[in-house]
């Protein structure tokens, strides 16, 4: 018999155990996972002696602004950016232009993605209310990953693009959606079966407090803090609750920052309600404290907020209430993030960070390289109904493997970015454990840092294999 590739010698994580030992891929599957040499002829060898082999790992929340806002990242970048990290599996956000809101632009949208792709990648629908209630059903059936609803956000009523900072006298504008609406859509996603994502800050209050401090000239980071506070958050979370015990639909709340919303979900989970959540390495990192050595590089909504919301996150990652970590990658470019704390737009680069800087949480003892395996794999891969295939170290499964020197020390410096805009609030940032073969369906496409080979990505669908 004859292998594509052998992996030898590696430690193989999984969620519960490690085994030593070689991994045999064949036609982009593993093959076989043994103890011992199997005969036959190997076209490529791997030798993992002292490395961990991982199961390739996953990022659920990546804006590469492709289509749209390429000047600021594209799909060859992002997913460039996401191998030299060591992710095999990107999702990509529905905020797009056009979005991806019905299966025509879903389409496109694959057809356009395909080309530049050097991971595999699952796209996301955006929620937008009646504007697309309808395509709801189609949407799932073409093989979304999942809906996205930005809660409190306004649409454009022509380009359905989202309206950040709304303004109740600006022209084409449809206003944040009811609670009515809300509802609706819960209602019509619930029917699906599928993962109902919301970014969950509340625009009203927001924006309420936002003016005050507009009067009174704040423009300090606690400010921006009490501009969107704690509560911002904890609002929007306790109607997507309420909302999703009501229709059944499995909420899955972005990107976590507060302590609040780890209690809400961690109460909801306890119930036996389908409620999950995620968090992202800004908000594990970083606090308020840090902003007076990284300014406002490290500017995201929701903002980074305090030590005891960090605190709480830690907590909930260790006992399960948080079943991911992502990245939420957003870059932006240089000129645009240098300016005033308050004009310049929300966002960084995350997807090439993720990995290592949970990596060196691991080697700190902050976590276990099993918590590794269950938040940047295998519950992601469960969570979005892509496990086995995606996610596991078995016979029969998508060879996507990262391989790993938790012994590898480097610094993160921004312009060693592989992402078009290089914006990191982790730049100088010192971590130990890196990504150094990352491995797609069988093929290598990163080796030390260096990309290799051409985009080969696939589009990966719930319930089914890479297509």
């Amino acid at each position: 018999m004859s292998f594509d590739l052998l992996i030898k010698n590696g430690i193989i994580v999984k969620s519960d155990e490690l085994v030593k030992g070689n991994v045999y891929i064949k036609n982009e599957k593993i093959a076989a996972i043994t103890s011992e040499e199997l005969l036959g002829e190997i076209k490529e060898t791997i030798d993992a002696e002292g490395k961990l082999v991982f199961p390739g790992f996953i990022d659920t929340h990546v804006h590469s602004r492709d289509p749209g806002a390429t000047y600021k990242e594209d799909f060859r970048f992002s997913t460039q950016a996401a191998a030299v990290g060591g992710v095999t599996t990107i999702f990509e956000m529905p905020n797009t232009n056009p979005p991806i809101n019905n299966v025509e632009n879903f389409n496109k949208q694959t057809e356009n993605l395909k080309s530049k792709a050097f991971v595999d990648y699952g796209i996301w629908a955006i929620c937008l209310g009646h504007l697309n209630l309808s395509e709801y059903k189609k949407l799932h059936e073409s093989g979304i990953i999942g809906f996205k609803f930005f809660w409190g956000y306004a649409v454009h009523s022509e380009t359905f693009q989202l309206i950040y900072n709304y303004n109740p006298d600006d022209r084409d504008v449809i206003p944040p959606f009811t609670d009515g609406k809300v509802f609706e859509m819960f209602e019509e996603v619930a029917k699906t079966g599928q993962i109902f994502a919301i970014h969950a800050e509340n625009n009203d209050l927001i924006h309420t407090l936002t003016k005050k401090i507009e009067k009174r000239e704040g423009r300090s980071y606690q400010d921006l803090l009490e501009g969107r506070p704690n509560l911002a958050e904890e609002l929007t979370i306790q109607s997507g609750i309420a909302m999703a015990k009501k229709t059944g639909a499995r909420l899955h709340i972005l990107h976590i920052s507060t302590k609040e919303g780890v209690k809400l979900i961690r109460e909801a989970q306890k119930q036996g309600y389908p409620i999950t959540g995620e968090t992202c390495p800004h908000y594990l990192f970083l606090s308020d404290e840090d902003y007076e050595k990284v300014g406002p590089l490290m500017k995201v909504y929701p903002p980074i907020k305090y030590k005891e919301d960090q605190d709480a996150l830690w907590q909930g990652i260790k006992d399960g209430t948080i079943s991911l970590v992502c990245s939420d990658h957003a870059p932006h470019t240089e000129e645009e993030k240098d300016g005033d704390l308050w004009s310049i737009p929300a966002g960084m680069c995350g997807v090439e960070t993720l990995v290592p800087l949970m990596l060196n949480a691991a080697n700190k003892g902050m976590i276990s390289i099993h918590d590794v395996v269950r938040l940047l794999a295998e519950g992601p891969a469960k969570l979005f109904n892509i496990y086995p295939t995606k996610g596991a170290i078995k016979v029969g499964t998508d060879a996507d493997l990262t391989i790993v020197d938790m012994e590898k020390e480097f610094t993160i410096k921004k312009k060693d970015l592989h992402s078009k805009s290089k914006i990191t609030a982790f730049n100088g940032y010192k971590v130990k454990g890196a990504p150094v073969y990352t491995i797609i369906r069988g093929s290598i496409v990163m080796e030390k840092g260096e990309i290799l080979g051409q985009p080969a990505g696939t589009l990966v669908t719930p319930n089914q294999p890479s297509t």
